[in-house]
C-alpha cells in the first residue's frame, strides 16, 4: 500500500505531502483545485510518460516520492528478477529535469520506466470514468472472468503450452522456408554428388596415374635404353662386368707381390656387385615394360575423367575436387536431415496442439461454470446501485483458432431495460451506467486480485441520493480489506472515509490538507450546500459522519 506521497515542482504544485491511511482515503476539492494534477503526479511515480508540461518552475527538478509498504505482497520475485534490494518499506522516486530528462529509482537503485510501470501495476489500480473504455478490451473481460473463476493456475498452464505451440509453429515455418530454398538446389546437388561419388576419387591417384602414363607412352624408348644398359654390363668379353672380373682376378694374383692389389680387387668386387644389382633391376623393368595398349587406354581414360571433373568444377587439383565432393554430400545430407527434422517437428507440433486444445477446453468449461455466479454477483451490486432492471450476461463464443487466452471470445452483454435485448456493454451503456458496471466489477475482482491499493477517480459522477450512498457503502466495504483512495464530489461517499484530504488552490498553487474531524464536518457541509454553510447542511454533515 501507499504510505506517503510527496510532490515537488509539478504543474501547479510547488510542494505537497500526504500520509495515507491503510483503508479508505477520501480526496475532495472544488473543480479546478488540482485533483487531476495530483493524479497526474501519481501516474508519473508509477511509470507514466512525461507529458512535457511537468515543471512549475522551469529551473528546478520535478521530484515525486512515494513510500510503499510491501509486507505480505509477494513482491520479492519482482525484486529478484530485476536485481533490486527488497525491503518491506520501499521508497520510489521519479525525477524530471528542466531539460525534460527522466530518472526513476526503486529503493535508491536506478530503473527503467518499464520496470517502474510493472512495479506500479502490481501495487495500485487506478480507475476513473474516463477509463471505462477498458470494457472494450476483450483481454480485460477475459481476465475478469478468469480472476473470478480462479483460473490462474489453469491459465498459466495453458499460456505455457500456447507459448510452446507458438514457438514450434515459428520454428517449423523457418525450417519449411529453409527447406523450400534448399530444394531448389537439391536435384542439382544430388546429380553432382552422384557424379563425383561415382568417379571413386582417391587421394594421390592423379599423380600415380600421370607417372604411369608417362612410362607407358615412352615404353619403347625406355626398353631400348634398358637393353643398352644390360648389353653394356653383360656382353661377353666386351661387357663391363666381364672386363671388371678379369681385372679383379689379375689383382688377386698379384696380392703376394703387390699387397695393394688385394684392396683394389675388393673395391672392384663392390663395384661389380652394384652393377650386377643395376643390371638385375634393368632386367626386371624390361620384363614389366612390355607394351600394353589396353593399360595405356585405361590410364588415359581415367586421367581424362579426372581432368574433365576438375575443369567442370574449376578445381585446382584432385584434393580440391575431393573436398568439393564432400561439401556437396554434406549439403545434400543436410537437406535430407531437414526433411527428417520437419517431420519430427510436425509430430511435436501436433502433440503440443492437442495438449493446448485440451487445456483450452478446460478453460472454457471453467469459464462456463463460473459465468452464472459472476453474472449474479454483478447484478446484485448493480441492483444496490439503482439498476434493478438490468440484464447482465457473460457471452462465451468460439473465437476460432487458439489464442493467448484460449479459444473463447468473452463479451459482457448488458441492458438497463429488461424489455430490450442485451448488447455488448461498451456499445449500449451510458457513461453513468458504465461507471456503475465498472464499480461492480472492481468490487468483485478486488476480493480475488489482492491489490494493495485501488484508486477511484470520480467514478461517482452523475449519481446522487440513495445511489450515491450505496456507492459509498460498496467503496467502504472494499476498504475493509485493502487501501482505497477515492476522489469524489459526493458527500455521501466522502463521509465514509477513514481519512479525508481536501485539495485547494491558494496564490495560484495547488495544495492539500488532511482534515480534522471538525474540518470534515465543514467540508461535507460545503459539498451538501455549496460555499454558503447553513445549519441544516452542518447538521446533515454530522449525520452522514455518524456524529
Amino acid at each position: 500500500m501507499l504510505r506517503r506521497l510527496s510532490v515537488e515542482n509539478y504543474a501547479l504544485i510547488d510542494r505537497l505531502e500526504m500520509e495515507l491511511d491503510p483503508h479508505l482515503n477520501i480526496i475532495t476539492g472544488e473543480t479546478g483545485a488540482g485533483k487531476s494534477i495530483l493524479l497526474g503526479a501519481l501516474g508519473l511515480l508509477l511509470g507514466n510518460k512525461n507529458d512535457g508540461a511537468t515543471l512549475k518552475d522551469a529551473t528546478r527538478n520535478c521530484v515525486i516520492d512515494g513510500l510503499f509498504d510491501l509486507a505480505g505482497r509477494g513482491m520479492e520475485s519482482f525484486f529478484d528478477t530485476n536485481d533490486l534490494d527488497y525491503a518491506d518499506l520501499c521508497a520510489v522516486r521519479r525525477i524530471i529535469t528542466p531539460a525534460g530528462k527522466s530518472r526513476a529509482f526503486i529503493g535508491d537503485i536506478p530503473v527503467q520506466l518499464a520496470q517502474l510501470r510493472e512495479f506500479g501495476s502490481r501495487l495500485l489500480d487506478i480507475h476513473s470514468q474516463h477509463r471505462n473504455f477498458i470494457l472494450s478490451s476483450e483481454e480485460f473481460r477475459t481476465s475478469a472472468l478468469d480472476t473470478f473463476a480462479g483460473n490462474a493456475a489453469l491459465l498459466g498452464r495453458y499460456e505455457k503450452q500456447y507459448a510452446e505451440l507458438t514457438n514450434l509453429r515459428r520454428e517449423l515455418t523457418v525450417l519449411r522456408n529453409e527447406a523450400g530454398n534448399s530444394r531448389k538446389d537439391e536435384e542439382w546437388l544430388r546429380y553432382q554428388v552422384e557424379e563425383l561419388t561415382g568417379a571413386d576419387l582417391r587421394e594421390g591417384e592423379q599423380a600415380e596415374l600421370e607417372a604411369e602414363l608417362a612410362v607407358l607412352e615412352h615404353a619403347e624408348e625406355i626398353g631400348e635404353a634398358l637393353a643398352g644398359l644390360r648389353n653394356a654390363l653383360d656382353a661377353e668379353e666386351v661387357g663391363v662386368l666381364s672386363r671388371l672380373k678379369t681385372v679383379e682376378t689379375s689383382l688377386l694374383h698379384l696380392r703376394g707381390t703387390y699387397p695393394q692389389g688385394a684392396e683394389a680387387a675388393a673395391r672392384i668386387r663392390s663395384v661389380i656387385e652394384e652393377l650386377k644389382d643395376l643390371g638385375a633391376s634393368a632386367a626386371a623393368d624390361s620384363e614389366r615394360l612390355d607394351a600394353d595398349p589396353e593399360r595405356l587406354r585405361k590410364v588415359g581414360e581415367r586421367l581424362n575423367t579426372i581432368y574433365t571433373l576438375e575443369q567442370k568444377h574449376r578445381a585446382e587439383g584432385l584434393p580440391e575436387l575431393i573436398a568439393l565432393r564432400d561439401r556437396y554430400a554434406a549439403r545434400l545430407a543436410s537437406i535430407v536431415r531437414g526433411d527428417e527434422r520437419i517431420a519430427a517437428l510436425e509430430k511435436r507440433l501436433s502433440e503440443a496442439s492437442g495438449q493446448a486444445e485440451a487445456l483450452a477446453a478446460q478453460l472454457h468449461d471453467a469459464r462456463r461454470k463460473a459465468a452464472p455466479a459472476f453474472e449474479k454477483r454483478i447484478l446484485a451490486t448493480l441492483s444496490r446501485l439503482g439498476m434493478a432492471d438490468t440484464v447482465f450476461r457473460v457471452g462465451l463464443d468460439d473465437s476460432g483458432p487458439l489464442a493467448r487466452t484460449g479459444r473463447d471470445s468473452v463479451s459482457f452483454l448488458f441492458t438497463a431495460n429488461r424489455n430490450t435485448a442485451p448488447q455488448p456493454v461498451e456499445r449500449i451503456a451510458s457513461g453513468g451506467e458504465l461507471s456503475r458496471v465498472m464499480l461492480a466489477l472492481k468490487a468483485l475482482l478486488a476480493e480475488r486480485m489482492q491489490l494493495p491499493t485501488i484508486l477511484f477517480d470520480e467514478i461517482d459522477t452523475g449519481v446522487s441520493g440513495r445511489i450515491a450512498d450505496a456507492m459509498g457503502e460498496i467503496i467502504c466495504s472494499l476498504a475493509a480489506a485493502m487501501q482505497v483512495v477515492d476522489i469524489t464530489h459526493l458527500p455521501q461517499v466522502a463521509s465514509k472515509g477513514d481519512t479525508h484530504f481536501v485539495v485547494y488552490k491558494r496564490d495560484g498553487e495547488t495544495r492539500i490538507a488532511r482534515l480534522t474531524p471538525e474540518e470534515r464536518v465543514t467540508e461535507i457541509a460545503k459539498m451538501l450546500s455549496g460555499s454558503e454553510l447553513t445549519p441544516a447542511a452542518l447538521e446533515q454533515a454530522r449525520i452522514l459522519l455518524g456524529r
